[in-house]
């Protein structure tokens, strides 16, 4: 082939508004769109089941978004470009920047490489407000608080790119030796995903549309109304994130267009933390498996494998919990205030080491992000960067009362208890015999009684806290 072209490579960037590397590649005279799986370099962090499943129907939107004209591989990437290279008359390769380690190293290697070739090599930033190296102290060190990362950092830094046009009049080719999407097996021997497609559009279009609800039903309510799981205040937006249909360069000018109010604020705040888990991860290439309060590494935690399960599949007897693990297990995705409420529980509860925690959402969150997954589950469990200290320990019986008064969320997940009145719905063991009796309820039979006694559980949480040493400083 004569014609030169320009490869644009898709990763965690699967749209083709807003696209930096699309934008550079579109102005070459044809354009090579290719999506690689990468199945050699992750090691631990190969995608998780819930994963597979979205980027399976991400792909293929993107596919139509191209008009079929994506090419899909997997493989080693190094090895799959030098193919590609030899086959076409490439002078380009354009892709968004990733910041897990490992994405890291190998792109540093492959940019090298293809330069070292006398290819035209270009990295953007499609993913982030900010770069991670962008937003530091006046000392060069990175933050560990995350208000003022944000508030000295993020808003007194350059503003956040905005958003680009979609590129319009590209010539695609595309390769007739590409295998094709059915090709990754992405999608689940086990049907156990079966009912994730009614709560989710998957796609670019997708998520602008699901931006556009959000906007209309829970913009407005946003900073008290999401930490109500039974509402729709939360914008359900994170996996959209997590796979690029929408960047947050968007999701920030357009909140901001619309007013500055303390719900549009908090939003971004939110978009915000975002940026402070990959600002963490960046800096701590070991956060996914390594305590960054080094004190935590003494923590005498528990080993059960009864606990884990039945945390898992939400069968803790504790409604709040088992609600959320239900949730969970069912649509891929969880209320926030209730993932907070069940990693409490398993960390200090069950006392449980939140690796656990960070292994089973990374297999069935749909969202499931390095970075915010990693960063999040050492927050909860006390040895993260400003994290919650341990000794704050959820209750989940209270979390339930606050944030879930009429019970619409349990009731929704655990039909079995669903005829309980709200003053027993929380917290089913206290309920007298004829009331459980008359809501159809038997303990150990129909629902389980609780695995853990909330109150001693807690107490010998507090009683291991004291045990750890002070860090060295």
């Amino acid at each position: 082939m004569t014609d030169k072209v320009a490869i644009c490579w898709f990763r965690q960037d699967l749209r083709v508004s807003d696209n930096p590397a699309l934008v550079a590649a579109a102005k070459h005279n044809n354009v090579l769109p290719i999506y690689i799986l990468d199945n050699e370099n992750p090691g631990d962090y190969a995608y998780g089941g819930a994963s597979q499943w979205w980027l399976h129907h991400s792909l293929a939107a993107l596919q139509q978004s191209l008009g079929g004209q994506l090419s899909v591989y997997q493989g080693n990437p190094q090895a799959i470009l030098q193919e590609l290279i030899s086959r076409f008359d490439v002078e380009a390769v354009y892709w968004n920047r990733c910041y897990e380690p490992w994405q890291i190293d190998r792109d540093t290697h492959i940019k090298g490489q293809l330069k070292a070739q006398g290819l035209k090599v270009d990295t953007f930033n499609g993913s982030l407000l900010w770069e991670p190296w962008q937003v530091n102290k006046q000392d060069g060190t990175y933050y560990k608080v995350f208000t003022p990362f944000y508030r000295k950092g993020c808003l007194q830094a350059e503003p956040p790119r905005e958003p680009l046009a979609k590129p319009e009049n590209v010539h695609y080719v595309v390769d007739a030796d590409q295998q094709g999407i059915e090709h990754l097996n992405l999608l689940p021997k086990i049907p156990w995903d079966a009912s994730f497609v009614e709560h989710w559009q998957i796609g670019e279009e997708g998520a602008y549309a699901r931006f556009q609800t959000f906007i209309k039903e829970g913009l407005s309510s946003y900073k008290e109304g999401r930490n109500i799981p039974s509402e729709p205040f939360v914008s359900r937006l994170s996996p959209h994130l997590r796979w690029g249909e929408i960047s947050p360069n968007q999701l920030w000018y357009v909140v901001r267009n619309i007013g500055d109010d303390s719900n549009i604020d908090h939003f971004c705040s939110e978009l915000g933390w975002r940026e402070f888990s990959y600002s963490q991860l960046f800096h701590n290439p070991d956060l996914p498996r390594k305590n960054l309060q080094a004190k935590f590494d003494g923590f005498p935690w528990v080993q059960n494998h009864d606990y884990l399960r039945a945390w898992q599949t939400g069968q803790t007897g504790v409604p709040m919990v088992d609600a959320g693990m239900r949730e969970l297990w069912q649509t891929g995705y969880m209320h926030n205030r209730v993932r907070m409420i069940v990693g409490s529980y398993l960390v200090k509860n069950l006392r449980l080491h939140w690796h656990h925690g960070e292994r089973w959402f990374w297999d069935t969150l749909v969202d499931a992000d390095l970075a915010n997954n990693s960063a999040s589950w050492q927050w909860i469990a006390g040895c993260g960067a400003d994290a919650a200290p341990y000794f704050r320990i959820f209750n989940p019986v209270t979390q339930g009362q606050k944030f879930d008064p009429q019970g619409h969320y349990i009731r929704q997940y655990i039909p079995e208890i669903a005829g309980l009145p709200n003053k027993y719905l929380f917290s089913p063991w206290e309920a007298p015999v004829e009331v459980l009796q008359a809501a159809g309820v038997k303990l150990d039979s129909t629902y389980p009684s609780p695995i853990v006694n909330l109150k001693q559980s807690r107490e010998a949480a507090l009683e291991a806290f004291k045990s750890l040493k002070p860090q060295a400083q």
